[in-house]
């Protein structure tokens, strides 16, 4: 993979029909992150937080000792094809060069036919596991709440892979988007945790390179869920939330870093091995507006915040939502967990308003 340029292309151009504008709903930063706390939690939120803290937390202590022994990491996916979809949920697989992606619309929302707003969907998982099945009731949530199809993207992942073959996968899958019909300003880039990581890498890497001959494309928006913004633990690690987290144990982000750096150097270009791509040092103004939601306990936030700040003060439209005492990715908890359900309408119409 090679890493953007620090200098973007001039924007692409294109004729698109006019549109009716509305008065804004969401605040633009003008310098500065705009940050708004929200109400929380509820008693369902609270349980699903204590729930991870009791079964996931103690796996992950386990496997942070242990990184490189060979666990069955896929199996997360392949266990959640139990969940049967949302009643009317369309789901249809696309094939990408070196993976597949999935397509998924509610019950309601038209086909993705390169006319109406996407999401291009890149899923969290720390880069080693989940996929289209573990987040399936989540984008089918999103598709709703923001009426528009969704192309979640199983990416490769480490160890067998590196994150950089993973961004390669994610840049075929807007690819494949652009070649269907869509224009940039259509499609929204949303991820969750180690997919807030690529949705803006994948921007940068628009930014500097783009698709089809243009060159500096930039999708309508960023949005992200307790986003994975770097790899390098160092500010992470100081944060006062890294030794409270209900999923996190201190030691799991160490145990990544090194996974990712191992199958960095293992991922062998004309003689060079790939070097560990931080979005956080190639931010440039220029880039989507940006959504964030976080919640207030996770350790995360301290990506959320450090994120925001960068983004706003190059002149990117950026607004972070904390929401207090959530789990890592609480919105998995929908419809059970209201804040869950609130989170997810509110992104939903973020992209509406972003792509409008």
């Amino acid at each position: 993979m090679t890493a953007p340029s620090k200098v973007p292309g001039p924007a692409a151009l294109g004729i698109r029909p006019g549109r009716a504008h509305k008065v804004r709903r969401f605040p633009v930063s003008d310098g500065a992150p705009v940050e708004v706390v929200e109400d929380g939690p509820s008693i369902a939120g609270r349980l699903m937080g204590l729930a991870a803290m009791l079964t996931v937390k103690p796996t992950l202590t386990v496997g942070s000792y242990a990184p490189n022994l060979p666990w069955p990491w896929g199996i997360v996916d392949f266990a959640a094809r139990i969940l049967r979809p949302a009643p009317g949920t369309v789901r249809a697989t696309i094939g990408l060069p070196h993976c597949n992606a999935q397509l998924v619309r509610a019950a309601g929302v038209l086909p993705a036919d390169g006319r109406r707003t996407v999401v291009l969907y890149l899923h969290g998982g720390a880069f080693l596991t989940c996929g289209v099945n573990t987040h399936g009731r989540l984008v089918t949530a999103l598709s709703k709440c923001a009426d528009a199809p969704v192309l979640v993207v199983n990416y490769r992942m480490i160890p067998k892979h590196s994150v950089g073959t993973a961004l390669d996968d994610c840049y075929d899958a807007y690819k494949w988007l652009r070649d269907t019909g869509y224009e940039p300003d259509q499609i929204v880039l949303a991820g969750d945790s180690a997919g807030g990581y690529l949705a803006l890498a994948l921007a940068e890497r628009l930014q500097a390179e783009g698709t089809n001959g243009f060159v500096g494309e930039t999708p309508a928006a960023v949005v992200t869920m307790s986003p994975l913004f770097e790899i390098d633990n160092e500010t992470r690690a100081d944060h006062p939330n890294a030794r409270t987290d209900a999923m996190f144990p201190p030691k799991a982000f160490h145990a990544l870093v090194e996974l990712i750096e191992a199958a960095a150097a293992k991922h062998v270009v004309d003689g060079v091995p790939e070097e560990v791509y931080e979005p956080l040092d190639h931010i440039e103004p220029g880039l989507p507006r940006t959504l964030i939601h976080v919640s207030g306990s996770e350790v995360l936030l301290s990506d959320a915040r450090k994120a925001a700040r960068l983004l706003a003060a190059a002149g990117v439209p950026v607004e972070v939502r904390i929401w207090p005492g959530q789990m890592h990715v609480f919105q998995l908890g929908a419809p059970a967990v209201p804040e869950a359900s609130r989170s997810i309408k509110q992104i939903g119409e973020y992209i509406r308003e972003a792509t409008w």
